[in-house]
């Protein structure tokens, strides 16, 4: 998120402290019905407005303003990024959330053996390296997304046969051709004009199948990649957390973590050029706030307490 420069000569007309000065110079001035002190009250007036915009203490007040805006912005729009982290996630399969669980764990492992060498003083979930971490659970994400979009698919076109569609069209356009050929030599232009119309329309048939099988084999071989991407990223992420139990030496783990990162970045930019997966390439929210990769906990099952039972009233029976 880009950070905004205030305008302190802006912020300082809406401000409160813009009333205080209006209040105790011209106001002063007006109440007084004095023509001295009103000149005074103006000539007050003008100097705060050139001069109380630039000190200090009236800067910091305008940047705290602006440091809680942007923190509340940053918030909503972590929490609007988490909701759609969900969205994905609870989408997938059950074998592929249990793939990113599991992958998840790994990252918490990493997480609490880190918690020992923090890199930033105070809260250790401000660690930058949490927030690495966070950014390859994303693209393990994404990536698991597509592999299902793209198996679904695939699945699809796999129940049309289209390959088998495709032989079968460009036999019956080769045989359409050769009838063609024949009606020319015996001068048959009724028949002729009908076939001419019907090879066009099954050559244009045929073109779209070749089409659909381009977009198939192209499918297949993005599939075969995603797989081959989200088993070196799990990998990768556990040969983190083999550094960050086995050495309790900060830097190295920094260091294996940034190597990591840095090997991605040209998976992310195959995944930002795949149009069909547009809505799922996005990148994290720039902010210092941590997204996490945890999914979200789900609502808590509200139980109906069993009634209590009466004891049965004993009726007396009339004699």
């Amino acid at each position: 998120m880009a950070e905004q420069t205030p305008n302190y000569s802006g912020e300082f007309l809406k401000s409160v402290h813009h009333a205080w000065l209006g209040l105790l110079t011209l106001g002063v001035g007006f109440v007084s019905a004095s023509p001295l002190i009103l000149i005074l009250g103006a000539t007050a007036y003008v100097l705060g407005w050139v001069y109380l915009p630039g000190m200090s203490f009236f800067k910091r007040w305008v940047d705290r303003r602006y440091e809680a805006v942007s923190r509340t912005a940053a918030r909503a729009e972590v929490e609007e990024f988490i909701r759609r982290r969900h969205t994905i996630l609870i989408a997938l399969s059950s074998s592929r959330r249990e793939r990113y669980n599991g992958l998840a764990k790994v990252c918490e492992e990493i997480e609490n053996a880190s918690a020992d060498n923090p890199l930033t003083i105070g809260d250790p979930a401000d660690d930058p390296r949490l927030r690495k971490l966070d950014e390859l659970m994303w693209t393990y994400l994404r990536m698991l997304s597509i592999e299902e979009s793209l198996d679904r698919f695939l699945e699809t076109e796999r129940r049309e046969d289209v390959p088998r569609l495709v032989r079968e069209a460009e036999q019956e356009v080769a045989d359409l051709g050769a009838s063609i050929e024949t009606l020319k030599r015996e001068s048959r232009q009724v028949v002729l004009e009908s076939k001419h119309r019907l090879l066009t329309s099954r050559s244009e048939r045929l073109e779209v199948l070749q089409k659909r099988l381009q977009r198939i084999e192209q499918a297949q071989a993005n599939l075969a990649l995603v797989i081959s991407e989200q088993e070196r990223l799990d990998q990768q992420i556990k040969l983190i957390r083999a550094d960050a139990i086995a050495s309790k030496n900060a830097q190295t783990l920094t260091a294996r973590i940034d190597a990591t990162v840095e090997h991605l970045d040209q998976t992310n930019k195959w995944l930002a050029e795949m149009d069909e997966f547009k809505d799922l390439v996005s990148d994290i929210p720039a902010t210092d706030l941590r997204i996490g990769f945890k999914p979200l906990a789900p609502p808590p099952i509200i139980g109906v307490e069993p009634s209590s039972k009466r004891p049965p009233v004993k009726v007396k029976e009339r004699s």
